[in-house]
């Protein structure tokens, strides 16, 4: 089976020095880049994270210090990577929750501009949920009928991500092949203004937090009671892209204010 694609989706991986989005760092990543006419392209590069990778990490993906001391920085791969990535929707396993939005911080964090306005997310580890709940190594051999060797290898998951999706599209009807449908259908949860989860959308398709004191309320409410609130955030131990997403609208609101005057 061939997907259906407008424009090239890239598949990709991270291997990094723990969980947290705000702090840690990716320690190898790899891209699968498939483009309309099916063509692929693929490349795996490990990265020095410039910060320890602590032992329970690397015991999970065998990625140590050591291995990375003399491979280049994301700052360096950054331009490169993006180039890859330009004009691309996205896909991965868990990527919604975790791979998306730590790449984000990243390229954030090194001055490159990343958002996700004109791509779509696709997410393999959420269709499979919805349909058989389990790991990626099972989700290998359900669809597949493979065993998933190299697990937690960032080139071996990527490939495996991109096949079980293929086999997803061939055993369910109901699922369409193309990327506009799987984006949609691999959200759980509601839709996220920031990716990490923080700032979501209600029904009415506006901002509203999903923690906290200021749970489930409009952030055009929140900046219309406590404006200082999105100055915490700024100062607070948030993401990047969730900083951003918030100092979007504080100034898409001072502007209305001016004008409102």
């Amino acid at each position: 089976m061939k997907l259906k694609l407008e424009k090239p989706i890239v598949f990709f991986d991270l291997e990094t020095t723990g969980v947290q989005i705000s702090s840690d760092r990716i320690v190898e990543i790899s891209i699968l880049k498939i483009f309309p006419n099916g063509n692929k392209e693929s490349k795996t590069w490990l990265v020095n994270p410039t910060i320890p990778i602590p032992s329970e990490s690397t015991e999970v993906h065998g990625i140590s210090d050591e291995k990375v001391k003399n491979e280049p920085t994301f700052k360096e791969l950054a331009p490169e990577i993006s180039k890859l990535l330009h004009n691309c929707d996205l896909a991965g396993y868990n990527s919604n929750k975790f791979d998306i939005p730590l790449l984000a911080e990243e390229f954030l964090r090194v001055g490159v501009e990343f958002d996700m306005k004109n791509r779509k997310a696709v997410d393999v580890q959420n269709i499979f949920h919805k349909m058989e709940q389990r790991t990626l190594v099972a989700a290998y051999k359900f669809y597949c009928n493979k065993e998933l060797r190299n697990a937690h290898s960032a080139e071996a998951d990527t490939t495996a991500t991109y096949e079980v999706l293929l086999s997803q599209l061939e055993k369910y009807e109901e699922l369409e092949n193309n990327v506009n449908f799987l984006s949609e259908f691999s959200i759980l949860g509601g839709k996220y203004a920031d990716m990490a989860g923080f700032i979501r959308y209600n029904k009415n398709g506006e901002e509203i937090l999903s923690f906290g004191k200021y749970r489930n309320i409009t952030l055009k409410q929140i900046w219309q009671e406590n404006k200082g609130y999105f100055s915490w955030i700024q100062n607070a131990d948030f993401p990047l892209y969730t900083k951003n997403v918030m100092k979007n609208f504080a100034d898409k609101m001072r502007l209305e204010d001016k004008f409102n005057q």
